[in-house]
Formats: C-alpha cells, structure tokens, sequence
C-alpha cells in the first residue's frame, strides 16, 4: 500500500520551478506525508539530461521518494520511470494534469484527457516497465464539456494505478475560478484505489471542507504552500485531532529563509540559485508589513552579502 489511508495522507504537489529538491527537504522538516519532485520530461530522462536528473531523488524526501513524468510516448515514458527506479525513486507519478500551453503543445499533461486510448496505454506501459508503485495526477477533464475523470479513472485503476490526485478543474479553466471538490465525490464509487483532491486548499478548515466534499482519500497541496512550507505539517496536525503546530514566529521565519537560501546556493551554484530563490523571498513576504517595497528590492539585489544583510534588516523591524 502506498499510504495508510485511515490518516488522511496530506502530499506536497509537484510544481515545476518550485518542489526543487531544497523546497522538497525543506518542506519535509516541517512534514508532510509525502513530497513529489518537479514534473520532469521524459524525453530529457531518456537523452540522459543532467541538468534534469538534478530534479529527481533527494535522499531527505519524507518516505516515500516520488518522481513525476510527463511525455506523450508510452516507450518514452517506461524508459523513463525506470530510470528513476534505477536512480533510488520507489514511486513514479504520470502528470496527466498540467495545463501548461507548451506542455499540452506536446499532447503532454491534460491534453492526454482528450486521448483515453493514449492515456491508458501510456499508464499501462510505465505500470508494466517497474517494480515500484506507479500514480497519476489528472484534471477533470478537457473543458466543461468534456470531463471525463470517472472514465479514464476506472481504466486507470484496471492497468494497475496505485494511485490518483485529482487537480479539480478542467485544462481550460486553468487556474481560475474555484476548485469544484465536490465534482470528485463519486469517484469512491468508481474506483477501489485512493485518491487525492487537489487544488484551492489553503488551510485546516479547507482541507477539511475538501475532503469532506469529495471524498477523498487526502490531500494535495500546491500553490498554498508557497512561503509557508509549514502548512503541510499544520493541515496534518489538524486532520489528525492533534493541536495544530503555530506558524513560525517571524525571528523563526528568518532562520528559515536563510537556511532555505543557502541550501538553493549549494544546490544551483550562486549565480543561478540567486535567480531561483527571489520568487521564494517574494512569497515568503507575503502579507508582511513593506513587502512590496522588500519584493521590488530584492529582485533587483546580485550579490549575496547584500542579499543577506538586506533581508536581516527587514525581519528586524518586523521583530
């Protein structure tokens, strides 16, 4: 069994450019049932990209060590979930769910919800490829028009998915408008595996609304963890009638940052890690007294002694 489904399993979302391997580590010294890494191409595994195999296996991910593949060709895609097995990942995730134009471009992420035959023979593929568990991250459907999860969800689990997260909206709503959590209610009568809701949920109560409306088995958490990768950790606590773990104080949020800071450093080099970090020093500010005057600072600074005695000075005068 992949989690223990009486406790609510409570997953950090794969988002590209953000569940780096320090966002993942991170995240995990909060806690958090699991964490997936980067949605990461096929194509890139397959041609034995470096820069791609960077994405993969962090050895501080929580238990269970999970790489999300996107592509379009099932041979692409075997090859490529074994290599990650290879690689130490003892969980493969197919990203079916990604709306990205240059990703459904492609006939890649949620452009294969309008491909059934695909999709399935894709998912068939990778399960047979490896001997570790295999999952799947999907949407409702292509647009309102066409939702097909029930569907393809039973032809999922008959191939032998372990596994689903459902992103609850169509590829053409994007990210806009509201998640509809209740839309996935009836797959627990389609389906025996668990499954995962995802998308809008940004707090205890709403996770606890989200599970209530759609029956799932946990939850999956995305864009609401961004600045505070404690949240998780929280959302856990709370579904588990444990008191609920206070947001770090803001001398704590500091520590945090800056170790968080140095770990994307170490991992990217300097240059390359300052670029990645600024949109982590723009979210973590967030609500935070001056902070678009921090975030219009920050993005401009290069140097790293400056960085670091700039956002000191700043988590100063909030202390």
């Amino acid at each position: 069994m992949i989690i223990n489904e009486s406790e609510h399993p409570v997953f950090l979302a794969p988002m590209a450019g953000v569940t780096d391997a320090p966002f993942r580590e991170l995240v995990c010294t909060f806690g958090a049932t699991a964490v997936v890494s980067e949605m990461v191409s096929s194509e890139a595994l397959v041609r034995n990209s470096k820069k791609t195999y960077k994405r993969l296996i962090n050895k501080n991910d929580n238990g269970l060590k999970i790489v999300q593949i996107v592509g379009a060709d099932p041979k692409k895609m075997a090859e490529s979930a074994v290599i990650s097995e290879d690689l130490g990942a003892n969980c493969v995730d197919i990203n079916m769910g990604c709306p990205a134009k240059k990703i459904v471009s492609n006939n890649s992420g949620s452009a294969l919800m309008k491909d059934e035959n695909l999709a399935v023979s894709l998912a068939e593929s990778v399960v047979k490829a490896v001997k570790i568990p295999v999952t799947l991250k999907m949407r409702l459907g292509w647009d309102a028009e066409n939702i097909n999860f029930l569907s393809i969800a039973k032809k999922f689990e008959d191939v032998g998915i372990q596994m689903l997260a459902v992103h609850c909206r169509t590829r053409n709503q994007m990210y806009s408008g509201s998640a509809d959590w209740t839309a996935i209610n009836h797959l627990k009568d389609v389906v025996k595996i668990p499954y995962l809701c995802n998308g809008d949920i940004k707090s205890t109560k709403d996770a606890e609304e989200a599970l209530k409306q759609s029956g799932a088995t946990g939850v999956m958490i995305g864009r609401a963890a961004l600045g505070r990768p404690w949240l998780l950790k929280q959302i856990m606590d709370f579904l588990k009638n444990k008191p609920i773990t206070p947001a770090p104080s803001i001398e704590e949020q500091f520590k945090i940052i800056m170790n968080h800071f140095d770990n994307t450093l170490d991992f990217y080099g300097e240059n390359h890690g300052i670029k990645v970090f600024r949109k982590h020093f723009c979210w973590y500010s967030i609500g935070l007294s001056e902070a678009s005057k921090f975030r219009e600072t920050i993005n401009k600074i290069e140097d790293i002694s400056y960085i670091k005695n700039y956002v000191e000075e700043f988590y100063k005068k909030l202390s």
